[in-house]
């Protein structure tokens, strides 16, 4: 097949950690031609979705792993596969990209699928399942959320598209902070915030469960660094080996159905404890950390779940 990724700078990725070179790894392993271009290239010309991008191979060294063809443009209706693995913000950009991508589909597969990627961001899926999810507030009114406050004491606050951990700050029954933080995230953002009741269980770690096409593959624990809250790894949380308790069973039967039914091919949720924070699509990460730990080849698990709908 003729696989297109959608992604952020190819040379820049660190490739023992980063999931969107591991899916080109396999693909390649697996005989597909691939295709690299960057969302600021992709483009809308007179009926046509158009990428301006390099013919891709890759190999596992650290510096040379991407080794790009002459820049050319394509039409992207001619590819059987395109990835979108652009990192957030979910902004406008990312947003636009996904409407662009909208227009090549069926006849494209477009992994995850764009109309839902759009209308299933993180924060938000998480909304159709109260009952799984810690309680939760989305405002942009600070009377809103000091209301929150004051019911639940112990509060997470966070911008409600961000990733990677930035953004995150925890605010305890005596944390004065509030007001300032919300002048802050107002002064920079027309978004509205979200904010949940803390879980004291993440001091034992976030876990990152992965599903495939809605069934669940393996999940990694990822531990705060002392002293944090927050458990990501771009902000220094620990990768460790864990399995799949009954209630992550729980959790998974749940949501997996509506992943598949709506082309989420590749997703990442987050439990802490007993509730599930995050169903993460745009660009879900943690396929390498689970191979290491259970040595699965999970990126083969994906790649057979989008052959099995191209075949």
């Amino acid at each position: 097949m003729k696989i297109a990724f959608q992604m952020d700078p190819i040379g820049d990725v660190d490739i023992n950690a980063d999931s969107s070179f591991r899916l080109a790894e396999e693909a390649q392993a697996r005989g597909h031609e691939l295709f690299f271009y960057s969302p600021d290239h992709l483009a809308y010309q007179e009926g046509r979705i158009t990428a301006r991008g390099h013919d891709l191979r890759v190999q596992r060294v650290q510096g040379e792993h991407a080794q790009l063809g002459h820049a050319r443009e394509v039409d992207l209706a001619g590819f059987d596969v395109i990835w979108l693995r652009q990192d957030p913000p979910f902004d406008m950009h990312y947003i636009t990209s996904t409407h662009l991508l909208d227009r090549l589909t069926p006849e494209v597969l477009v992994v995850n699928d764009p109309f839902w990627v759009r209308n299933y961001p993180e924060k938000l899926l998480v909304l159709d399942f109260p009952d799984l999810t810690p309680p939760t507030s989305i405002a942009r009114d600070l009377t809103t959320i000091k209301a929150f406050k004051e019911k639940h004491g112990d509060i997470i606050l966070k911008p409600l598209y961000g990733n990677g951990g930035a953004g995150v700050f925890r605010l305890d029954a005596n944390d004065l902070n509030l007001s300032s933080l919300y002048e802050l995230f107002t002064g920079f953002s027309r978004e509205p915030l979200i904010v949940q009741k803390f879980l004291p269980a993440v001091s034992k770690g976030d876990k990152r469960v992965i599903l495939v096409d809605g069934e669940p593959v393996g999940a990694i624990n990822r531990v705060p660094a002392a002293g944090e809250t927050r458990s990501n790894m771009h902000v220094g949380g620990r990768p460790e080996k864990i399995g799949l308790t009954a209630r992550d069973q729980e959790i998974c039967a749940a949501i997996g159905p509506l992943l598949k039914e709506k082309g989420q091919i590749f997703v990442g949720i987050d439990v802490i404890g007993d509730y599930l924070t995050e169903i993460n699509v745009t660009s879900p990460t943690g396929i390498q950390e689970l191979e290491r730990f259970d040595g699965v080849n999970i990126a083969g698990k994906i790649w057979e779940a989008i052959e099995a709908r191209r075949a």
